[in-house]
């Protein structure tokens, strides 16, 4: 608030005030301490400015009954949500010009129209508290049920209970009561006013305002409940902005522990193995926002603590560079504050990642992708794996990338079965001058040959600045490979990096690999799961590059792919093309013919091919396929360093083939890895 003029001037009024008397009291420490303060010091003004007879720290009865009156003008147009009011508005309240104007530091009039406001919103909110607190004092049945009236007969779903304490007779009750009603506000326009209701609940205050309010229900145990309620209010399907709320409410009661607890927290260096609450989560969410330091990943997933507390902490995505938010747990408003982190001025996100949100609609998407268009969104990544994306939201991310603003640089889009009107529109945004897409992951999608026709095409476009592609565990037709390998030598292709697995099932175990025997973890790895550990064995890439700014490290992994002699050959001529700077090719776990590899082989003899590692592990190679690979070897241009042969059953015949070409001198052949019986170590010629 101290971003607020008008705020400052009040906190500046209390301060002179409070630094020229000659007994000086303690600073507020609240900003109800501060408003019940700033109200004391007008009434002070009014008494200097009107005259008549005032006894130190006490209100005449006239005054608090003006007081009042404007306290219930207040409340009743905060509740209306209107900040100006006209003189028959003051008339229903029974007040008059004349009685406004004393009290020109609190109530003025504008426009010179007999329209009036309070000088701040703030001092509408803190007044409107003063009334209601008043009204609750007298036990006023009429005006408590009345401003409570949504929630008495039926209690919203996870505020059971509300009403086991009278909320006209216990304090902790109808406390409760507000703060439950401002939490379901859609806007927050009751946020401060509960926060003062909360804080004008201790004597201390009471004690500034002079009298105005009845000291009553202030006792140490009542006080107790209401901040146990606080620190266990249950805020499932609420707004995560308004639950933090509740944690301003623990501190206008002058109640430390959970910042305290929250500081420890911050400074602990074993995070993960303290449990946090919800209120700690309010809490936390609060500080990070408030941090001078911008926080460098928000990861939900690393916090000990409910899914509850998780949407409690989505506010720190306000103030952080990369945020992981897994899960199907948010709901629309969570996203509407991720929106707002992305549009904020000035906006820190960078990365944002949402794997598994199965509950995002299209709107959900509709709201983020606008979010991306505006000026002030600086959003980079973008990822979005498994997310039940519709034809609808593919639309809404292709407008996003095509806007002028936009600064994604990587979009993923995995492990969603988009269809192939999808891929269109989002290949489309490809070939528009203003997308500057570098990176498009779309594993696991399902995607057919008319999808890859448009992949292909919007690669060849000109002004695509895509240069990695992440087509796994796609089960791609021969029809679609060929496209996919032919854009490649295509002179308008930017492409350097191409991510391909194809693998039609989950792994079985080693034992129903081609009937094979595979030897035992080495104990270092044994703590990972089988499934996990033939997962990593399996994983795969391919890098398909042209250009040469891709490093020895790229390279092309086919493994579990079911080859065709047609695929065999379209990887093939992107070995022969003058534009390849392939370094590794995987094809292991392909059950290769004679005529594949005989292709494959073509694509090493070529004067193009700078390929230097090769991996044939489980291929079934014939004594043909050995031949062709000799051949291959024995060839000038071969630049091979590594061929790895494992698990392969050669026969004596292959066998010597295989070793023969190492003596001839155009050889380059440093190692050779060769599984050469079932269940036996395996063995490796340098």
């Amino acid at each position: 608030m101290c971003l607020i003029p008008v705020f400052c001037w009040i906190a500046a009024i209390v301060l002179e005030d409070m630094m020229t008397r000659d007994q000086r009291g303690e600073l507020p420490q609240t900003l109800t301490d501060l408003y019940s303060h700033f109200l004391r010091v007008q009434m002070k003004r009014k008494k200097q400015k009107y005259g008549g007879k005032r006894r130190p720290g006490k209100l005449t009865k006239a005054d608090k009954e003006l007081l009042l009156k404007l306290g219930r003008l207040a409340f009743e147009h905060l509740e209306k949500g209107n900040i100006m009011f006209y003189s028959e508005d003051l008339e229903r309240c029974g007040l008059d010009v004349s009685e406004v104007s004393v009290y020109s530091g609190v109530c003025t009039e504008i426009f010179k129209r007999e329209i009036y406001c309070f000088v701040h919103l703030s001092v509408q909110e803190f007044l409107a508290a003063v009334y209601m607190f008043h009204r609750y004092t007298r036990k006023d049945t009429a005006v408590i049920n009345k401003f409570l009236k949504y929630l008495k007969p039926t209690p919203v779903s996870g505020f059971a209970g509300l009403f086991n304490n009278d909320p006209v007779t216990s304090l902790d009750g109808f406390l409760r009561g507000a703060l439950i009603k401002s939490l379901k506000s859609e806007n927050g326009h009751l946020d401060l006013f509960v926060r003062f209701l909360h804080g004008l609940s201790l004597e201390s205050n009471q004690r500034i305002l002079g009298g105005l309010l009845d000291q009553r229900n202030s006792h140490p145990g009542t006080i107790q409940k209401v901040l146990y309620n606080l620190k266990e209010e249950n805020s499932y399907g609420i707004s995560p902005d308004r639950s933090i709320n509740i944690f301003h409410c623990l501190m206008e009661m002058k109640d430390q522990s959970v910042h305290q607890e929250i500081q420890e927290f911050l400074k602990s260096e074993k995070k993960s193995e303290r449990r946090l609450s919800e209120i700690h989560c309010s809490a936390l969410a609060y500080l990070l926002q408030m941090s001078e330091e911008v926080l460098d990943e928000l990861d939900l997933e690393q916090y000990n603590t409910s899914d509850e507390g998780r949407r409690r902490l989505i506010p720190a995505v306000r103030n952080c560079r990369k945020v992981v938010l897994p899960g199907s747990f948010l709901s629309k408003s969570h996203w509407e504050v991720v929106a707002s982190a992305m549009t904020s001025n000035p906006s820190h996100l960078r990365e944002l990642s949402l794997s598994k949100n199965k509950s995002l609609t299209d709107a959900d998407i509709e709201l983020l992708s606008s979010a991306m268009m505006h000026p002030n969104c600086r959003l980079e990544t973008l990822r979005l794996w498994d997310c039940r994306l519709s034809e609808i939201s593919c639309g809404s991310l292709a407008s996003a990338l095509r806007s002028n603003p936009s600064h994604l640089r990587e979009l993923d889009l995995s492990q969603n079965q988009l269809q192939d009107p999808g891929v269109k529109l989002l290949c489309g945004f490809l070939q528009d001058p203003l997308c500057k897409l570098e990176t498009l992951r779309l594993s696991d999608c399902s995607l057919s040959e008319i999808s890859c026709g448009s992949l292909a095409s919007a690669l060849r476009s000109n002004p695509s600045h895509l240069r990695v592609l992440d087509l796994s565990q796609n089960q791609l037709q021969d029809p679609a490979v060929k496209l996919l390998c032919g854009f490649l030598q295509d002179p308008l292709c930017k492409l350097e990096t191409l991510r391909w697995l194809h693998s039609s099932q989950e792994p079985k175990p080693a034992s129903l690999l081609k009937g094979q025997q595979v030897e035992q973890k080495p104990p270092a790895e044994k703590v990972l799961s089988e499934r996990k550990w033939w997962r990593t064995m399996k994983l795969a890439k391919l890098h398909l590059s042209s250009r040469d700014r891709l490093s020895w490290s790229c390279g092309t992994r086919l493994k579990d792919c079911s080859l065709s002699e047609t695929s065999c050959d379209s990887v093939a001529s992107a070995l022969k093309s003058n534009l390849s700077h392939l370094r590794v090719l995987d094809l292991s776990y392909n059950t290769l013919q004679d005529s594949g590899v005989k292709l494959l082989c073509s694509g090493l003899e070529s004067p193009n091919c700078k390929l230097e590692r090769l991996r044939l592990n489980y291929c079934s190679l014939s004594e043909i396929s050995c031949g062709s690979l000799a051949s291959a070897l024995r060839s000038n241009p071969s630049h091979l360093r590594e061929l790895d042969l494992s698990w392969n059953q050669l026969q004596d015949s292959g066998v010597k083939l295989l070793c023969g070409f190492l003596h001839f001198p155009n050889c380059r052949l440093e190692t050779l890895s060769s599984f050469r019986r079932e269940g036996h170590t395996g063995t490796t010629y340098s």
